[in-house]
């Protein structure tokens, strides 16, 4: 996928502050940027510790159907890279680089704690509000040694509401999200491809409005 990024459609720029969702403990930042291409969609970003330090980063690009073309993930020297094949295919790399592992689940597509996994997400099942939940099974990588595990979830759009901001009518979507293993439910906001509000993560900047998908 080209860079999305030219005079005509600016990137979504900005950072999420990141905390965890049961103690509020902050966790760091992700300042990232973002926005819709020819061929789909990519995210990309730079975490940072509390302290400032590096801590990982983020890429991501999906195709127009929503299914991770690449993912590239890095955390605490560990590395990740994974796509959509044969349901979802990886390769972790360990912090020496000596042991590498390949994994491969019948799954949908990749989470984790990025809000870019939640954009994709949506695009993915492209929910309309008040249609029933639906079903999606993801791979996740948990910090911060980016190990995979495979988890259910179900989403269901709630609403679609608009908002007046200074830049004209911002359409801010509602998902409910409930995960199938604990019945653990939560809500997220989302407007375009920015997350508004989630667990654990909050946006504190965004230097231009929301891309829209098509």
């Amino acid at each position: 996928m080209s860079d999305p990024e030219g005079p005509e459609d600016p990137m979504p720029r900005g950072r999420y502050s990141l905390h965890d969702p049961h103690d509020h403990t902050p966790l760091g930042e992700e300042h990232f940027h973002c926005a819709p291409g020819p061929s789909g969609w990519r995210y990309v970003s730079q975490i940072t510790a509390p302290s400032g330090d590096h801590a990982g980063s983020v890429d991501l690009a999906i195709d127009e159907l929503g299914r991770p073309i690449r993912l590239e993930l890095h955390a605490a020297s560990w590395q990740v890279r994974g796509a959509a094949i044969d349901g979802v295919t990886w390769v972790r790399t360990d912090p020496t680089g000596t042991h590498a592992t390949e994994g491969n689940v019948p799954a949908h597509a990749f989470t984790g704690t990025s809000p870019a996994f939640l954009i994709a997400t949506t695009r993915l099942l492209r929910l309309t509000p008040g249609s029933p939940a639906t079903r999606v099974r993801l791979v996740a990588f948990t910090d911060p040694v980016l190990a995979p595990r495979t988890i259910d979830q179900s989403w269901a759009l709630l609403k679609s509401e608009a908002h007046a901001t200074d830049n004209g009518p911002l359409m801010v979507d509602e998902y409910q999200v409930n995960a199938l293993d604990t019945g653990e439910q939560h809500h997220i906001h989302i407007a375009g491809d920015v997350v508004l509000a989630a667990p654990g993560l909050e946006l504190e900047q965004l230097e231009t409005p929301p891309s829209t998908f098509p």
